[in-house]
């Protein structure tokens, strides 16, 4: 499993009380329902703040082109 710092969960637990609050917007600009969404949102920030944070998943497009 993986390990994150302390800035991360920060991060996290902010934009989950601002996705319950109705106030976390995307990206476009579109209010953010989905709970994945606002952990994504908050995990991005937190490694833009240089927080330790595991690199994003690759897709699995890339993985199964890599394999054959």
């Amino acid at each position: 499993m993986a390990s994150y710092g302390k800035k991360a969960s920060e991060k996290v637990e902010r934009a989950m009380h601002e996705r319950k609050r109705g106030e976390l917007k995307s990206g476009s600009g579109q209010t953010v329902k989905s709970r994945a969404q606002a952990v994504a949102i908050g995990l991005s920030e937190a490694r833009k703040a240089g927080g330790k944070v595991p690199a994003k998943a690759k897709s699995s497009a890339k993985k199964s082109e890599r394999s054959s």
